[in-house]
């Protein structure tokens, strides 16, 4: 009869993610750090420049949006560069960890900071959604930085634990924050409770990132994935992509049309979806 291997003398496999998830969890962001590189740092900076002005975007009209601050919604829809920043190979695993199985994307949106724009004010993402809190997350967000992110010219500002809080922040009220630093090809990754908001630039250089917003499976999400985005662009897209943008059934239940998948009736796809009353 053959040994075996006594589990006293098993090897672990480090967790390349373990601290990342222990950040999380405990202060309600972690910062992934060369995360992508100069490459597509500076390919996705060319294309939201030429989706600018090609869109005739302009600056925000509001204090959340901001008044000196560019924002392009629906990236997804504006080419196949944006296709990696949903599926990121560290940043999808750590929305599992935060939303369970299935979430989806809510947003993605690019959104640069300009010269003399002021701090945005406090929020926490998941506010506006009628639940008591603390409760487990059920947004999730990051935000890729293309340039670097300083304290001066407008990095993401937080507030450590307050994903834990019973409530939201007073909209407009000042609270005391730090600074969320980091260099171009960094990934800031936190809870849809954790208060934060935009930092003032006080440089002459905008501040350019990408906002990749995510909800659990069961939530509606910030931007309508199924009606903003051409058929035809999504069956061009991976299977893993369509998912995330609502394409599939969440939990074998919620989403589905006539028993079948949004995939399946409005792509054409069919993998061999069961509902979950047919797993029983």
């Amino acid at each position: 009869m053959g040994s075996t291997l006594a589990d006293s003398d098993a090897v672990t496999v480090p967790d390349p993610l373990a601290t990342y998830r222990t950040d999380l969890d405990r202060d309600g962001y972690a910062i992934v750090r060369d995360a992508f590189d100069a490459d597509t740092a500076a390919a996705l900076h060319a294309d939201v420049e030429r989706l600018e002005r090609e869109l005739g975007i302009g600056p925000g009209t509001n204090g959340f949006e901001g008044r000196s601050t560019h924002r392009v919604y629906n990236l997804l829809a504006h080419g196949e560069l944006y296709r990696q920043i949903p599926v990121h190979p560290v940043v999808l695993p750590l929305m599992h960890h935060l939303l369970g199985d299935g979430p989806l994307v809510s947003s993605l949106s690019s959104i640069t900071i300009g010269p003399g724009e002021v701090a945005q004010p406090i929020h926490a993402d998941d506010q506006v959604l009628p639940m008591p809190k603390p409760h487990r997350a059920i947004t999730a967000n990051s935000m890729w930085a293309i340039t670097d992110f300083t304290e001066a010219n407008g990095a993401t500002r937080i507030i450590p634990g307050t994903h834990l809080a019973d409530d939201s922040p007073v909209y407009g009220q000042h609270y005391d924050s730090i600074c969320a630093e980091m260099p171009a090809g960094s990934i800031l990754v936190w809870h849809g409770s954790l208060w934060h908001g935009g930092g003032a630039n006080g440089t002459e250089r905008r501040r350019m990132g990408i906002a990749m917003n995510y909800c659990a499976g069961w939530i509606r999400q910030q931007e309508n994935q199924q009606l903003g985005l051409p058929l035809e662009l999504v069956r061009t897209f991976d299977p893993t992509l369509q998912e995330l943008c609502g394409f599939g059934v969440y939990r074998g239940l919620v989403g589905h049309i006539d028993r079948r998948t949004p995939a399946d009736v409005l792509l054409g796809d069919d993998r061999g979806h069961r509902m979950l009353w047919d797993r029983s």
